[in-house]
């Protein structure tokens, strides 16, 4: 790992940057079309003086992390939740937004934190989405955070309050190198993404509207690396539940495949499960059987996290449950699997009869060229820092996430954040030296957009 240099090494006299990560800036030099310098390489005087302010900011977003991982806001804390939101309210207040919680009682959440800033300038009007939530729940025994060297462990120190801290230091950056205020921003926080409330139109109702305001999304969460290089994420697959219900005439199982008792819960189960593997593949589509169960009497609890039965080897069971997931590309495969998974269903053995309910979740963020665009002019900012060039990541190795809800209105790009390992599991962890190259990207990327 590379590690975050004092800022008295990164600036020569001249104030130009000089860290792993950037290489020297020279005299000024004529911008592209997008605003970004166009010699590789190169920095303006602007983008100079915002990559040194960028670089000072690592010390304070990194204290920043601490402080929000720290304070448990699992999706079912509702304080937590807020005390998150506040925090993060305060930072924003300072940098002139105007921000307003709007709670979220109706649909059993804590609340959204939404913050605006109109810009002077006539750029694109961004909408930077993130999270206060995590999947860490106060009766988790994992709790702090713990610094070691560059590394950092602590529950969502990797989703995502490292992105809420690198969005905080962009934004800064961009104010103390004075490109802030051309920027139009609207910033949405939910507090509720490890866990939408329902009904997920009212849930997700604010984001849309800011959405509607705006012409370009841009996603906080943690930056994609793949064999150590960083990845650009331009789609994130849908996310929606389905759940099976089969009932079969019981008796005993001596009975079992004649004409009078025919086949039971458990086999028309197995022949559906059976028919999705075989009839329903698709290329970037998976769907899971998470939780069966069956017997003489089944249930699954209103999580569906866990169930029950009873029953015995010698009664043909009358009930099979069954519930999982459905990831998709975009929403036209979704409605086209859903439908092919009605018919399997509809075509019940002898005795039995089966039927399938799907519930809304997130939707899909397909790969667009509007996509693709905002991950070039991302790849322009990489060169003048000197950093790599990023390709797109396999949609099918990033879950579902908010700025799949706006998709079908802006174009959008995702990981914002640091890199980490280890989400949603204890021993989660963020690699502190990416928040240098992460504030910069931002912030760049972020005043290239706003002129």
């Amino acid at each position: 790992m590379k590690s975050v240099r004092p800022l008295g090494l990164l600036l020569a006299a001249a104030g130009i940057l000089n860290c792993a990560h950037a290489v020297p800036a020279v005299a000024n030099s004529d911008a592209d079309s997008d605003g970004i310098s166009a010699a590789k390489g190169k920095l303006s005087a602007v983008e100079r003086r915002l990559v040194a302010a960028s670089v000072a900011e690592v010390p304070r977003s990194i204290e920043l992390l601490e402080t929000l991982v720290n304070i448990n806001s699992g999706t079912f804390n509702l304080e937590g939740v807020a005390q998150v939101g506040q925090i993060m309210r305060r930072e924003l207040d300072g940098l002139g937004f105007q921000t307003r919680w709007i709670p979220m009682q109706e649909v059993g959440r804590s609340g959204h934190l939404v913050a605006e800033k109109k810009g002077t300038g006539r750029g694109k009007r961004m909408l930077l989405i993130g999270h206060l939530d995590t999947v860490f729940e106060k009766d988790s025994p994992f709790q702090k955070y713990v610094r070691r060297g560059e590394e950092a462990e602590g529950p969502g120190v990797n989703d995502m309050k490292d992105g809420l801290a690198i969005m905080v230091a962009a934004l800064r950056a961009m104010k103390t190198a004075g490109t802030l205020g051309a920027a139009h921003i609207i910033i949405v926080l939910s507090g509720d993404e490890e866990r939408p409330g329902r009904p997920i139109d009212v849930a997700r109702r604010d984001m849309r509207e800011a959405a509607s305001r705006s012409d370009v999304a841009l996603e906080f969460e943690s930056l994609a690396t793949k064999d150590g290089r960083d990845v650009g994420s331009i789609s994130r697959r849908s996310s929606s539940g389905w759940m099976l219900q089969v009932s079969a005439k019981s008796g005993h199982s001596s009975g079992m495949f004649s004409r009078d008792a025919g086949f039971g819960a458990a086999y028309e189960m197995a022949r559906i499960l059976d028919a999705f593997r075989k009839e329903l593949r698709e290329p970037s589509a998976t769907y899971n059987a998470g939780l069966v169960v069956s017997g003489a009497t089944a249930n699954i609890d209103a999580a569906g996290a866990s169930g029950g039965i009873t029953g015995k080897t010698n009664i043909i069971p009358a009930i099979a449950l069954v519930r999982g997931d459905l990831r998709t590309i975009d929403n036209e495969q979704t409605g086209r699997i859903r439908r092919r998974m009605s018919e399997v269903v509809s075509q019940s053995l002898p005795n039995t009869s089966a039927k399938i309910e799907f519930e809304e979740g997130y939707p899909a963020m397909p790969p667009t060229e509007g996509n693709r665009k905002l991950l070039a002019m991302l790849n322009r900012v990489n060169a003048k820092l000197g950093l790599e060039a990023m390709g797109e990541l396999d949609p099918l190795e990033r879950g579902a996430g908010d700025i799949a809800f706006v998709a079908d209105k802006l174009d959008g790009l995702i990981g914002f954040g640091a890199a980490g390992q280890g989400g949603h599991a204890p021993g989660e962890t963020v690699e502190l030296d990416s928040f240098d190259r992460q504030i910069k990207r931002a912030a760049l990327l972020m005043t290239v957009l706003s002129q």
